[in-house]
């Protein structure tokens, strides 16, 4: 619950004025509900390849769910992404994976692009459960994914590093996201190949470069970092380099 307002606004300008260098790498902003129609106003005024996505949604069209919130609006306000299974929707609102995959599959059927979050909590991974969790959220929804490869992607947020400043490690991200990538594959190579996997967690300028020279980091999911037009512009750029790079084997 930030930048609600003209805050929003004067964000998603900054974030375009900072994607603007930026030829390779796809850029998402998802502002709150009462901010989505006046940033997608801002993003069609500026020009910008910047797009829009909301942060969560409800499955059903339409019906009594005050409050609530359905695909067909997010598109009339101009989204064409959602991100969707969040562990603070998990962890704060009771959110199952069920109910998760019956989202997924409404914003597929909307023509919303799903961003589908899965990741282990503290005491999880001090279990030594993290790809067991991971696994099971995945495949809640994976079939849906695999009726249009490559249309969503998947986010990884370990719980225990969203806004804490803790971080996964590189190579324990990689562990994770190859898990991911293999869990695709059992669907379809066709799955596997096209959908970008996403770290999420704390990621900042100074990380970013690290998390996404990954083999299969394929982006990140920015959180508190994001409401910082700059250092959001310097994850960007990491990005960028990377993609120059890839290019240039």
């Amino acid at each position: 619950m930030n930048a609600g307002g003209q805050d929003a606004c004067s964000l998603a300008v900054s974030v375009v004025e900072a994607a603007r260098r930026s030829a390779r790498v796809d850029v998402v902003i998802c502002p709150p509900f009462t901010a989505l129609a006046a940033a997608a106003h801002e993003l069609w005024e500026s020009k910008s390849a910047v797009m829009l996505g909301a942060q969560n949604m409800h499955p059903e069209p339409a019906g009594a769910f005050t409050g609530e919130i359905s695909a067909p609006m997010l598109k009339d306000s101009g989204a064409t992404w959602v991100i969707l299974g969040h562990s603070e929707r998990r962890q704060l609102f009771g959110e199952t994976d069920e109910f998760i995959a019956r989202k997924i599959a409404a914003a597929i059927r909307a023509e919303l692009h799903p961003i589908a979050c899965v990741g282990e909590t503290l005491e999880e991974r001090e279990a030594g459960k993290t790809l067991e969790v991971v696994e099971r959220q995945t495949r809640a929804f994976l079939d849906e994914l695999g009726k249009r490869p490559g249309f969503g992607v998947i986010a990884y947020e370990p719980v225990w590093a969203i806004g804490t400043g803790k971080v996964a490690r590189p190579e324990d991200a990689q562990e994770v996201h190859a898990k991911i990538r293999e869990l695709c594959a059992s669907v379809s190579e066709e799955l596997a190949a096209s959908t970008r996997i996403l770290y999420g967690g704390s990621v900042k300028a100074d990380n970013a470069e690290g998390l996404l020279g990954q083999a299969d980091v394929d982006g990140a999911l920015v959180g508190g970092a994001s409401l910082d037009a700059s250092g959001f512009g310097k994850i960007i750029d990491s990005a960028e380099r990377l993609a120059e790079a890839a290019e240039r084997g």
